[in-house]
């Protein structure tokens, strides 16, 4: 499924409408190229969760937890591996995937260490348009289930159908 989101607002919306069909044990693989969008989705997914802190890029922290203010909607762990070199290091996260919605950018080559099942997310933003990430432009976001994901994807598109995100 390939999804075009408009603006930056529409990318936290869009996180906000799949945050709602997210369930513990979840795992979204966030991949695309810097200043696509994949933090942007991942503060409005965390709005969608009511966490406790706002979701901004860890990177500095690789993996930060966000308990939710819900009650019993387990907690938002998202995970920036990019300045990870192994998978390794990325065990040694220790993620406790069954109790959590897991968002992890910069994740794909550890995907498998998370779950045996996962949606990738890969962000694009257009082409030749420099460095300038603030420009808020179209962004295309393609949604590929790993694993047994058809329902985890059937989930998402229920999800955004009526929504203003057009599905290709």
């Amino acid at each position: 499924m390939i999804l075009t989101i408009p603006t930056t607002e529409a990318m936290e919306s869009l996180g906000r409408a799949i945050a709602f069909v997210a369930h513990a044990g979840d795992v979204f693989i966030l991949t695309g190229e810097l200043g696509a969008g994949k933090t942007t989705f991942a503060r409005g997914f965390g709005e969608g969760l009511a966490v406790e802190t706002p979701v901004s890029s860890p990177t500095f922290v690789v993996a930060r937890e966000h308990p939710s203010r819900t009650p019993h909607t387990p907690p938002l762990v998202h995970i920036d591996a990019y300045r990870l070199g192994s998978a390794a290091e990325f065990e040694e996260l220790d993620i406790d995937v069954p109790s959590s919605i897991v968002l992890a950018e910069w994740s794909a080559p550890y995907a498998s260490l998370l779950s045996d099942t996962w949606l990738e997310l890969e962000f694009h933003r257009p082409s030749g348009e420099g460095d300038d990430f603030d420009t808020d432009q179209p962004r295309t976001i393609t949604l590929t289930p790993h694993g047994s994901g058809e329902a985890f994807l059937a989930r998402v598109r229920g999800a955004l159908e009526g929504s203003h995100v057009s599905l290709d």
